[in-house]
């Protein structure tokens, strides 16, 4: 029976898998030459003229776009983020991006769990049991330190959420404050964009990514790891840890 379950959930994995890269690939394919900095350079003028007009109308679409690219895990979160920071300003552009990151990796991690479930990653063995149950019980450090992470793809931080059993609201939390850092950067880096498109010089969204960004998100990252040794430290003073456990093995008793 176990043989079975396994057997089903490497199947349903395969399938998504399958469904998801072909779709991812599509995506990609068709949006590749549209979502870049030269795109921006030979279409700003005419672009901020019709957002200036059209600000809330331009604002939805902007959003649309953004949520439905991060659901389909297609990778131009970076540019996005940039042309939010470049058509509607940091102080709009960086909200909007932060809210479309934060409602298209909500509508993938409820797909990918209607179609995997929960608790798939269990199913897959015992060391993906033990990941599992670690990230369920820490499940709001782990998550921010994934979201600081510049190296860990978007999409996967999605997924691996929602096959392990880690709640909605938790995910929903941790995806809006541990997207914030990077998408404010890159949004300031869109508002100024347009001093570098005036120069002349040659700018890509990857060039974006400066070595002391990536350093700084990593810091945090491994502050928010550090938060998990440190909360278990604290509850172990307080005779109890996650779990209702006590230090020796024990159930604690609810009151």
């Amino acid at each position: 029976m176990r043989r079975r379950r396994r057997g089903a959930a490497g199947i349903g994995w395969w399938l998504f898998a399958f469904a998801a890269a072909a779709l991812v690939g599509a995506a990609w394919w068709l949006l590749s030459d549209v979502l870049t900095v030269d795109t921006l350079r030979i279409h700003r003028h005419g672009l901020a003229a019709w957002v200036d007009g059209n600000v809330a109308l331009a604002a939805v679409a902007y959003v649309a776009l953004y949520a439905a690219a991060a659901a389909m895990a297609i990778p131009c979160g970076v540019i996005l983020s940039v042309l939010g920071g470049f058509v509607f300003g940091v102080g709009l552009g960086a909200p909007l991006a932060v809210a479309s990151a934060t409602l298209g990796a909500a509508l993938l991690f409820v797909a990918a769990r209607a179609v995997l479930g929960p608790r798939a990653a269990e199913r897959l063995g015992e060391p993906a049991a033990r990941i599992a149950e670690g990230l369920r019980r820490d499940a709001m450090p782990y998550m921010l330190a994934m979201r600081f992470s510049p190296f860990i793809p978007f999409f996967l931080v999605n997924l691996v959420p929602a096959v392990t059993g880690v709640p909605l609201r938790s995910f929903v939390i941790a995806t809006f404050l541990g997207v914030i850092p990077a998408v404010t950067i890159y949004s300031l880096a869109g508002a100024g964009l347009g001093v570098l498109l005036d120069t002349g010089q040659a700018v890509t969204a990857r060039s974006l990514v400066t070595s002391e960004v990536a350093a700084g998100l990593c810091g945090l990252a491994v502050l928010a790891l550090a938060s998990v040794p440190v909360r278990r430290w604290a509850l172990g003073r307080a005779g109890r840890i996650p779990g209702g456990q006590v230090p020796g093995g024990r159930i604690a008793r609810r009151r």
